[in-house]
Parts: structure tokens; sequence; C-alpha cells
């Protein structure tokens, strides 16, 4: 596994390392840049492994294209570029009593890429896919066309551009329905369980009472102990702009920082987190906790960061994975679990189904942590589920087409000029 010292920008796992060649764009009516070469839409590059990258091509940067088209206070559309962040949205929407109908881990995405990858929040079980929410968005495609595409408006494309990874063309707009919130506070409750079958009660009761929930668990203990957090907008109105990251990882960790006695006595540290009732904080303490620390993907060394997040159908198999993974002896330093709710995703590709979803960060060891992912694919293919494209940088092709089945009903709508490193991986010898 080599070093994660690519030129040009990369993925936020930072593996694979790619040499990356970037053109930026500036606004909506830019072209395609003409030639033979595939090219691929690239926002924040939050995306953990290759789906954001472009090894055979340049990759077109959007963040220049991040204005706001138009907004109805009193409706909650919202109609923006491409390269806009779910942060910069909430900065604009909370003021009004709005905000993104769906967020994951962190604020530093790009509306296109919410779209690309139909992200997934805490609030899975109330409000589905962030693909659900949105009304329009117009693509360009390689030969110059553009295409303004819908849930009624040529929805077989609509469909294949939620959760299609980029792949259907630029994306130059985007139609969003935001929600109604109070303000930019939360009432949030930590709870602590045993085992999964404390989770497993803990979420079920959790998802009738509050709109966000999730856990962190243990990821040197088999037994699946954590703690389980929830969450409801507080009915506490206010204005806060989203706040910028407190610190800043300067340098690559060294590779014997996350090792497992600090890891260990993280996860001892972690199961003393104060439990006193409600707490009421902000919507980014909660919802984006990771976004304090600027560059936090550097704690993980030169070598990068390999995420396997899953879908499976429940406990059994949420036991296996947590099991593998400890008795590897590398142990997850990050480990989330949430349900997942039977909320119909609207993209061929969309990750979501109902099910329990699963989430673990490995710093890259070399082949031992490639050999432990295999494993880890393994057990969620024996339970019938699928691994989630926005996180991974090494799957087989075999892993992605049972996980996919409608996948080749997907490839009908690709752009013959789009392509990405983790399309031409997992669509190899097909």
């Amino acid at each position: 596994m080599a070093p994660a010292d690519a030129a040009g920008p990369t993925s936020w796992g930072r593996y694979p390392p790619t040499a990356q060649r970037a053109i930026a764009l500036a606004w909506g009516t830019d072209s395609i840049p003409p030639g033979p070469e595939p090219v691929l839409a690239y926002g924040m590059g939050r995306s953990y492994g290759d789906v954001c990258l472009n090894p055979d091509g340049p990759v077109l940067l959007t963040r220049g294209l991040r204005r706001f088209l138009s907004f109805q206070p009193e409706t909650g559309v919202l109609r923006c570029e491409p390269g806009c962040t779910l942060g910069e949205v909430a900065a604009l929407a909370l003021p009004h009593g709005w905000f993104p109908p769906v967020v994951p881990g962190t604020q530093f995405v790009t509306v296109a890429g919410a779209v690309a990858n139909d992200v997934h929040g805490k609030n899975h079980h109330r409000a589905g896919t962030f693909g659900r929410h949105v009304r329009a968005l117009e693509l360009l495609r390689s030969d110059g066309g553009r295409q303004v595409v819908g849930p009624s408006i040529s929805p077989e494309r609509f469909a294949a551009t939620v959760g299609g990874l980029g792949l259907t063309g630029l994306i130059t707009s985007v139609e969003l329905q935001l929600v109604r919130v109070p303000g930019p506070w939360m009432d949030v409750e930590a709870v602590p369980f045993g085992d999964l079958d404390g989770f497993a009660s803990l979420a079920e009761e959790s998802d009738r009472t509050h709109a966000y929930t999730v856990a962190w668990v243990d990821g040197l203990a088999s037994l699946g102990r954590g703690i389980f957090f929830r969450g409801n907008h507080a009915d506490a109105p206010g204005t806060l702009s989203p706040p910028q990251p407190r610190w800043r990882v300067p340098i690559d960790a060294p590779d014997a920082l996350l090792s497992a006695p600090l890891l260990r006595a993280f996860n001892a540290l972690y199961l003393r987190w104060p439990r006193h009732g409600t707490r009421r904080m902000t919507v980014w303490k909660f919802l984006h906790p990771l976004d304090a620390i600027g560059g936090w993907n550097r704690l993980y060394g030169r070598r990068g960061m390999l995420q396997h997040q899953s879908v499976v159908p429940g406990k059994e198999a949420v036991a296996a994975l947590l099991s593998a993974s400890a008795q590897s002896g590398q142990g997850s330093f990050l480990t989330v679990l949430k349900t997942f709710a039977d909320l119909p995703s609207p993209g061929l590709l969309s990750f979501p189904r109902p099910g329990w979803t699963l989430a673990l960060d490995f710093p890259g060891r070399g082949e031992a942590t490639l050999r432990l992912l295999d494993r880890l694919d393994a057990i969620v293919l024996e339970h019938g589920g699928r691994v989630y494209p926005a996180k991974d940088a090494r799957m087989a092709p075999a892993t992605f087409r049972a996980g996919f089945p409608r996948w080749k009903d997907f490839s009908t709508h690709v752009d013959p000029r789009f392509s990405s490193g983790f399309w031409r991986r997992v669509t190899h010898e097909a």
C-alpha cells in the first residue's frame, strides 16, 4: 500500500493515491472540455475512495459553481449551482427557519455530491435519502445537450443521476425542498447499551420518538456495546452561522498513533460520555461532530484510511462483521451503527435499503487491511447485503454487481465521456 502522497485532488480516505489532473469550472454555461479522455465532476472530495477520482483523465472542479440561483423563504424551495455545500445551504436557510432535509456526517459536501451519492443521514427513518427531496436538476451532457430531469420529468434519467456517482453528466443546478426547523439547536440524549440486542431495542423505541438516531460502537468489542445517540430539533429559535474547524491536523500522524492500545483507551473514555438526561447543542455539533477537526483524515497516517460501510439485514450479520474486525487485531477506530427504514430510495444505484448499516474505519496497513476488507465483503454478501460505493476504494466487481443488481440498467444512462476509477474497476471485464 503506497503512501497517500498523490498530487492534485484526492479522496477523503487518500487511498488509492492518484496523480489527479484538474480543470476548474467558473460558470454554469461552461462547456465540458473536448477530447477523448474521460472526465468526472469533483466537488469537495469527501468520498472516501475512488468514486470521485479519474486516474485516466481530468476531474472538473465544481466549487467555482456555488451560486444560489433562487430561494423562496415562504416554501423552502432552493435552487442552486452544484458546488454549494450543505453548510452553505444551512447558513442561508436557517435564519428563515429551513434546513437541508438530509445531511451526512459532514457539512462539507456539495449539493451535487449529495445527489450523486444519494447521501443518507441520522434521520433516514423519517426522511429517507437526499434524492427524495430533489425536485429537479439540470444535466450537461458531453455532447453539449442540457436536460432538466426530475421525479416526473425524464424519470429514468433522474433515477440514474440520483445515486449515479456523477456518471450521467455534469449537474449544473439542483432544485431542492428544504425542511422546516425552529432554529439551529437540538436536544440530544446519549444512552449506553451492552450488546446488539440493546441497540435493537433502543433503535425501535427511538425511531418512534426522535428524528435523528445513531450509535457509536466499541470497535474492539465483538459484543456490540456502545452509546446510542438520539435527538430532535429544539423549539429554540436563533441565528448561528456554521462553525469552521476549531483545530486542524497539520501533518500526517505516525502509523503507530492509531494502535490497539490507544484504541482501547479511546473507547474507554468514549464509554464514559456524560449521560445526564437531555443536552442542548447546535445542529452542527450533533450532526457533524468531526467537522470541528480540520483534516482529521490525516490522523490515519500517510498510507490513508479505508472505510467499510455496508447495509445488511440485521443483528446476525452485524455481529459477524464486528467479530471479524475485532479478531483481526486491527480494530476500527470509529465504528458507527444505524438502522435504515423502509423508505424507497429514488436512484438505481442508491445505497440504503431496509436493514442495519455499519461503518468501520481502518488505517491503511497494507495487505493485512485489504484481506480484512475482503473478509468483511464476504460476510456482507453471505447475508445478502451491499457495500457503499461512496466509501469504497477496493471492492471486487463481483461484490458490486451482487449488491447492485440493476447496475446494467444504470449503465445505459452513463455519459460516454464520464467515468471514474471506481466505475472502471467494478465494471472491468463486464
